[in-house]
């Protein structure tokens, strides 16, 4: 049996629209005091079973307005009268909780009416819950607990406040366990055992209103087929991997059970796959109580393509299941179409892999017991994911908690929030770099010298900390660091990436350290001491790294930091070097998580873009396109997650939906249409539009909503010539280059042939 997928958000013309929910203003947020204030807590231990906390309270005359402001350690959804308030889902949402917690303010006058109940029902969520391989309740605290403020304000301009006090009850709730990682069980047949509510005075961290945007359901997407197995599974196909969870619709008889298992492949056989993701089970368990009943999961998410019907009580009618994506709320501003279809799949599957992970921090991966703000991810993806969808309020709420999170010595987290290992996963070139060029990314893309305000102070503790780190002030040759992850380079041993790590340590040294000038000078800073030190560490890095005119590992990797990074002065003999490398692999690459995001960039830098072109639609491993072939829908962590002859690369670390790849999107954008901001006027004042034309595709057309406008770049092949298509929004001024040609277009619709 078949049904249709609702494919309608993958057209990049069709833009979501919410309404607003989550007022985001200081009105409320600072009447929930700081110290001393109130929580909600259960009068004992819970243990998993998410508490419902119940307040009944009479108007005792016209409200002329209401509003509630509620944050929690752990998530919440708040009822009013049946009536849920807001559709934000997981809030108060993941920042660092030590140093910062997000309030939500919702104005909740016309749910009211004269005898009303305020439901507040908590789950463990990334604060209490298991978050971060083997932790649980070691990080945050170990049961959930709320604060809210209710202002009501009466039509005569009386005043009344609900806060947590005596008049609150609470009970179990049906939802007898919630983990971010396992799924949740929900017994339809629990009983209300309602007892007065504890409230516990403690002074709260940074309470801050609503910085990032909410995370939401964006689309729904039915079952397109239903499958059984070689062993016997039912097990029904939603034809693209998401991140989210399953509705579903049930009548069984009473105290039926009803188990669904996501997950994200099927293995070579044809039966479900769960192995890759370790002890995330991504299970939902369902008790029904024999009436016909409409279930969607509260406190958890999953990463899947799949679900098994594990236990079904009744005939399956895949019209009874619905596949619902969940995403921080990103308004989309890209789109990118070429006359290659598997290009075009692989442009899909960034933007699904993208959508997949930016939920309310930017995550690695959502299916297995990980799922946490990777800083090395993020960074190399931060380009990509400015051009697809407007990233500029995600990205400055989770830097803002990577600045919370920061030591006092300047090093960085491997992952924000700061959940793992201590100061031992700090620190990593690479990954800590996060802290200098995503928001020199962001600047670029939105022209806001605002984040590079905000985040200078974080920046320049990261380039202090370095240099205070190396055996001299300008090499970075010490520490520990994660190199070129995933590295395919080193024959002998896979799990080390041939490219030296201290060479990538001084590399990234002298990248941050420009951007940090860079931002500097913008912000009126003297900025004489680290330009002095920039000098320093190139001639470091060439005395210590380069041998003969090659970098002392000449990996595809160290060359193509070279080349982008601006370290060495014969960018064109390092170019052709890459190339021949490239060439003698049989043109594929051998890059990891470091090398594969500046590859191909670094490939037309130094006139090399039929080298590019060939590596962008190489079909054999490895290559992006693999992985398109071998039916992919998301990015994969691995080249070679799944092998040609349908067997997976690894049960322990063998993501299929992991973005960090996916950052070939920028050269797409950039290099294939050619539309790239400018360091003179960013946020697309003045922008390039510098097409370079390939073999192998016959026409590109990719847009860009910038804060000016669309910004439009089209071209194709047309009776021996090329036709170029540009649109240039009001008071922007575009530079055109095409071939040996350079002039300046402003607004309007502009063709040209050649």
């Amino acid at each position: 049996m078949t049904k249709k997928t609702d494919s309608s958000f993958l057209k990049e013309t069709v833009f979501f629209k919410y309404r607003l929910t989550v007022l985001f203003s200081m009105e409320n947020i600072f009447m929930i005091t700081k110290k001393n204030t109130p929580y909600l807590a259960t009068p004992e231990s819970y243990d998993t079973v998410s508490p419902l906390f119940r307040r009944n309270f009479r108007l005792y005359g016209e409200v002329r307005r209401a509003l509630l402001s509620v944050t929690a350690y752990g998530v919440y959804e708040a009822t009013l009268n049946g009536h849920r308030v807001g559709d934000f889902i997981l809030a108060p949402g993941w920042t660092s909780y030590h140093n910062r917690l997000q309030v939500q303010t919702y104005d909740v006058t016309a749910y009211l009416k004269k005898n009303n109940t305020l439901d507040l029902l908590l789950g463990e969520g990334w604060c209490c819950g298991k978050i971060a391989y083997d932790n649980r309740g070691t990080i945050w605290p170990r049961h959930p607990m709320a604060t809210l403020r209710l202002d009501l304000t009466y039509s005569d301009g009386t005043k009344k406040t609900i806060l947590p006090d005596r008049f609150w009850t609470v009970s179990p709730s049906p939802i007898r366990f919630s983990c971010i990682y396992k799924g949740e069980t929900y017994d339809s047949e629990t009983k209300e055992l309602w007892k007065k509510a504890t409230v516990i005075h403690r002074d709260s961290p940074n309470l801050i209103p609503q910085e990032g945007e909410t995370l939401r359901e964006i689309a729904k997407y039915n079952a397109v087929s239903v499958l059984r197995t070689p062993k016997g599974e039912t097990v029904l196909d939603f034809g693209q991997e998401i991140t989210g969870y399953v509705s579903f619709k049930i009548q069984a008889p009473k105290g039926s059970i009803c188990i669904i298992d996501h997950f994200e492949v099927l293995d070579k056989d044809g039966n479900v796959y769960t192995e890759s993701l370790r002890t995330a089970s991504q299970r939902i368990h369902f008790v029904c109580d024999g009436t016909e009943q409409y279930y969607k999961p509260h406190f958890t998410y999953h990463g899947f393509r799949y679900i098994r019907l594990t236990e079904w009580p009744v005939a399956v009618n895949p019209d009874d299941f619905t596949a619902i994506v969940l995403c921080s709320d990103l308004r989309r501003t890209g789109s990118f179409v070429c006359s290659s279809p598997l290009v075009n799949r692989l442009y899909q599957n960034v933007i699904w892999g993208q959508l997949g992970n930016f939920l309310d921090v930017p995550t690695d991966c959502p299916q297995r017991d990980e799922r946490l703000g990777w800083t090395g991810d993020a960074q190399v993806f931060c380009k990509t994911a400015a051009y697809n969808f407007d990233v500029e309020r995600f990205f400055t709420k989770w830097l803002a908690d990577l600045s919370a999170d920061q030591f006092s010595d300047g090093s960085v987290p491997a992952v924000v929030p700061h959940v793992i290992g201590g100061k031992d996963w700090s620190g990593s070139t690479a990954w800590a770099d996060a802290a200098t060029i995503c928001p020199w990314e962001l600047y670029l893309a939105y022209g806001n010298p605002g984040i590079l305000a905000k985040q200078f102070g974080s920046m320049k503790a990261w380039v202090d900390y370095i240099r205070s780190t190396g055996d001299t002030e300008t090499l970075w040759n010490t520490g520990r660091h994660y190199g070129d992850h995933l590295a395919l380079d080193n024959p002998q041993n896979l799990n080390v990436p041939a490219t030296n790590r201290f060479l990538i340590a001084t590399a990234y040294f002298a990248y941050s350290t420009s951007l940090l000038i860079k931002a500097g000078e913008i912000l009126g800073k003297d900025m004489k001491e680290y330009r002095k030190l920039y000098r320093g560490i190139l001639r470091s890095f060439n005395e210590a790294y380069i041998r003969d005119g090659a970098p002392i590992t000449p990996t595809q990797t160290a060359y193509a930091l070279c080349i982008h990074f601006d370290l060495v002065k014969n960018k064109k003999a390092f170019g052709n070097r890459l190339a021949e490398l490239v060439r003698q692999n049989g043109n594929r690459l051998t890059t990891g998580f470091v090398g594969t995001a500046y590859l191909l960039q670094a490939l037309s830098e130094t006139g090399h873009t039929d080298v590019a072109y060939k590596l962008l639609l190489q079909e054999q491993f490895p290559s992006w396109l693999f992985s398109v072939r071998m039916g992919a829908t998301t990015i994969w962590e691995h080249w070679d997650g799944i092998r040609e002859d349908g067997s997976m690369w690894s049960a322990s670390m063998n993501s299929f939906n992991h973005y960090a790849y996916g950052a070939v999107a920028s050269w797409m954008y950039g290099y294939m249409a050619g539309i790239r901001p400018t360091e003179e006027a960013p946020g697309y004042k003045k922008f390039l539009l510098a097409p370079v034309i390939g073999e192998g595709i016959d026409f590109v057309c990719a847009s860009f909503a910038s804060r000016h406008g669309l910004i439009r770049s089209e071209w194709y092949r047309e009776n021996g010539h090329v036709r170029y298509v540009f649109e240039v929004p009001m008071a922007t001024t575009a530079t055109v280059m095409i071939g040996t040609e350079t002039f300046e277009i402003g607004v309007g619709i502009h063709e040209f042939i050649r």
